[in-house]
């Protein structure tokens, strides 16, 4: 081995000794290293986040619930757990190292991973079986996305949201909050200062 592979080689070892050394946290990190534009955060929201963000949602009338960009599931055992067991949670994300992890860690026949984008939700929500979603939660960072990915993902949600179904969304700025007005009916605004950072929600609420 010489000495640029062995350069290469020592970054690449110490990603995954310190992903071996925090479990998910760790699989958190080496995605936040790998696609810093396409995660929001360093390490994943706070249980008061999760809280408040799904504290609207009308479970029991809850069929399908997606999450854009779940990382390592922070949300998705809590959304699992609220929901009923007719329900089922689609989750998103265009890193295969998110998605293969949490193939792996959550067993439950209502829950979906798949590798793609949130612009394609429609076809995606098609194809197991349901034309709408109840609720689409998001944690993207809106800010940091490709030029007109933003506005194709929000305008992709507000068709495939129900009536009187709402997009959830969680951020360090007002992007996400802005998009989410082009297109809903009524938001309702939040903020919870125990995440790190502190954190703005947004309900976007479609109306009949």
């Amino acid at each position: 081995m010489n000495g640029s592979e062995l350069a290469e080689e020592r970054p690449s070892g110490l990603r995954q000794r310190i992903k071996q050394a925090l479990g998910p946290a760790g699989v958190f990190f080496q995605g936040f290293l790998e696609h810093p534009r396409m995660v929001g955060s360093i390490i994943p929201s706070s249980r008061s986040t999760i809280d408040k963000m799904l504290e609207p949602v009308k479970w029991d009338e809850c069929k399908l619930f997606v999450e854009y960009g779940p990382g390592v599931g922070t949300f998705c055992r809590p959304v699992l757990d609220r929901l009923p067991r007719g329900g089922e949670l689609l989750v998103i994300d265009t890193n295969p190292l998110f998605i293969d992890y949490l193939k792996k860690t959550i067993r439950d026949s209502r829950f979906h991973a798949v590798l793609g984008s949130a612009e394609d939700v429609e076809e995606i929500v098609r194809s197991l079986g349901h034309e709408q979603a109840d609720y689409v939660l998001s944690g993207l960072p809106f800010s940091t996305l490709p030029d007109g990915v933003g506005p194709s993902i929000a305008a992709a949600t507000y068709r495939v949201v129900r009536t009187g179904g709402a997009f959830l969304t969680y951020q360090f700025s007002t992007v996400a909050r802005d998009l989410t007005a082009r297109h809903f009916e009524k938001v309702d605004t939040g903020f919870t200062w125990l995440n790190i950072p502190p954190c703005l929600l947004a309900w976007g609420w479609k109306a009949g």
